[in-house]
């Protein structure tokens, strides 16, 4: 083990703390709904979660990542009808190339990837723990919210006032508006299906589970009461994640989540990369013409906590640089910077410059690249995917 600890943002906090886990790290990062192919945003969220593992082990840490599947909810339900299949045969496709993606940029594999599908009994259990607490109600209809005049610390995730969570909620298919509610932040625990939706037989009347109940679902079930850390993009920290921690810990009076790390936008056009905008940079299309070394070399050049855009410099300056590490050769330079990179904030960009260094020094630097997931033992190979990628 190390002796200093790790230092990353907390983003309840709201700074940089010590991140001191036992042994075995237990993270949950919200994972796909998989309706469409994985896009840029999606490899930088996964990546950085990859990286810190990889930091992690390196430090004598197990680490047990558990990344969910959200395939039930509205937006797979509305590209299932859409496309006119079934939303379980859409969902077994999507993962299907999802996997292929995140297997070429030599991921890490998950600890475990549930299905939000599998743990309907779950969740209808932790809605009960909601209710028995009298931190939820029934409204009429069926549906069950969380009401969040009960639980006076909603928001502390986030930081933001109501004003601004009731903008987020609206964006984020929170209805506001919705008259059931009590009030316009609570938020969904089991919703009644409409006509044509799956749905599962409840106390409370047949229907489908929110989306922020499957996660909280899940996290416990596969982890525990409470895991050492809780990621996903910078986009789930409201609604997503304030709710999650608020109807996790009304059910179990104990919090979810010991630190909450997120991951930054990636932009493009001005706009962050999202499938609802189109504005999409694909990882099947950039394999077929790139090494996915350079990909995750593209990616890691750039800090988590900071928005970027994506350019068309990026690859070939990712694609040039691993050309040049792979170069180099074997060899520990730069192996301590690196360290010291990732353990303040997870520096990607501060180690990738100590690589260059040691590299421009003519050292060999294939254990320092390690860490950050890339291989720098064998031939670079141009549109390597050719082939999978189609």
């Amino acid at each position: 083990m190390a002796t200093e600890p790790m230092r990353l943002y907390d983003t309840a906090a709201r700074e940089i703390v010590a991140f001191e886990p036992g042994p075995i790290v237990t993270m949950y990062t919200c994972g796909i709904t998989p309706y469409d192919a994985t896009h840029l945003g999606h490899a930088t969220v996964y990546l950085t979660y990859d990286v810190l593992q990889r930091r992690l082990r390196d430090r004598g840490h197990e680490t047990r990542c558990v990344r969910n599947i959200t395939d039930v909810d509205d937006s797979i339900l509305a590209k299932a009808k859409e496309l006119d299949v079934h939303y379980l045969d859409l969902a077994a496709a999507e993962i299907a190339r999802f996997h292929n993606d995140m297997d070429a940029l030599e991921m890490l594999p998950a600890w475990s990837e549930p299905r939000a599908t599998s743990a309907i009994a779950d969740i209808r259990g932790f809605i009960g723990m909601v209710l028995d607490g009298g931190f939820a109600y029934v409204a009429e209809g069926g549906g069950v919210y969380f009401d969040v005049t009960k639980y006076d610390k909603f928001g502390s995730i986030s930081g933001y006032d109501e004003e601004q969570m009731l903008a987020l909620a609206a964006e984020h298919g929170g209805f506001p508006d919705d008259p059931k509610k009590r009030n316009p932040l609570d938020f969904i625990l089991w919703q009644p299906s409409a006509e044509g939706e799956p749905e599962w037989e409840s106390l409370w009347g047949p229907g489908r589970p929110g989306w922020h109940t499957e996660c909280s679902a899940l996290a416990m079930r596969e982890l525990d009461t409470t895991i050492d850390l809780h990621g996903g993009g910078s986009d789930l920290i409201f609604p997503h994640h304030e709710c999650e921690a608020a109807q996790s810990e009304a059910a179990t009076g104990k919090p979810l989540v010991r630190h909450w790390m997120h991951q930054a936008m990636v932009r493009m056009d001005g706009e962050k990369m999202s499938k609802s905008l189109g504005n999409l940079v694909f990882v099947s299309e950039l394999r077929k013409e790139h090494d996915t070394r350079a990909i995750r070399l593209g990616v890691v050049a750039h800090h988590y906590r900071h928005a970027w855009e994506w350019n068309e410099q990026i690859m070939p300056e990712a694609d040039a640089r691993l050309a040049a590490w792979v170069a180099a050769g074997r060899g520990d330079g730069a192996l301590a910077q690196v360290r010291d990179a990732l353990d303040n904030d997870l520096d990607t960009p501060a180690a990738v410059a100590a690589i260059d260094a040691s590299v421009a020094a003519g050292a060999g630097v294939s254990e320092a690249a390690a860490l950050l997931g890339v291989d720098t033992l064998r031939p670079v190979e141009v549109g390597e995917a050719n082939s999978s990628a189609a």
